[in-house]
C-alpha cells in the first residue's frame, strides 16, 4: 500500500515549481529594465543594452568619425555592442544562474541563455 504521504509531497513540489517560475519571471523583468554598457576604441564608441540584450543607445565620439574610413567606425560599433552584450550575458548568469540551478542545473532548459 502507498501511504497518503505521496500527495502532500506532490503539492509541495508544485508550490516550489510555481515559486521558481515567479522568481524567474521577476528576474527576467529586472533584466529587461537593467542597462549595461560596453565600449570600444578607448571609449570612442559606447553601446548600452538591457540585461536581456536589447540595444538601447549608441554613443559615438566625433573623433571616431572619419568620412574616409567608415570601416573602422563600423568595427568600433560592432565591438562596443559585442562588449555590451557580453556584460548583459554576465548579468543574466548572475540573475538567472541560481534559479536555473534550483531547476536542476540549467542545462537544456529552453529559454535560458546558458
Amino acid at each position: 500500500m502507498i501511504s497518503g504521504g505521496g500527495q502532500p509531497n506532490m503539492q509541495q513540489l508544485l508550490q516550489q515549481a510555481q515559486k521558481m517560475q515567479q522568481d524567474l519571471a521577476l528576474a527576467q523583468e529586472e533584466l529587461a529594465n537593467t542597462e549595461v554598457d560596453g565600449q570600444a576604441g578607448g571609449g570612442l564608441v559606447q553601446a548600452t543594452v538591457t540585461g536581456s540584450g536589447e540595444l538601447r543607445a549608441l554613443r559615438i565620439d566625433p573623433k571616431a568619425v572619419d568620412p574616409d574610413d567608415t570601416e573602422t567606425l563600423a568595427d568600433l560599433i560592432v565591438a562596443a555592442v559585442h562588449a555590451a552584450n557580453e556584460n548583459a550575458q554576465t548579468l543574466q548568469q548572475q540573475k538567472l544562474g541560481p534559479l536555473a540551478q534550483g531547476l536542476g542545473g540549467g542545462g537544456g532548459i529552453p529559454g535560458l541563455p546558458f
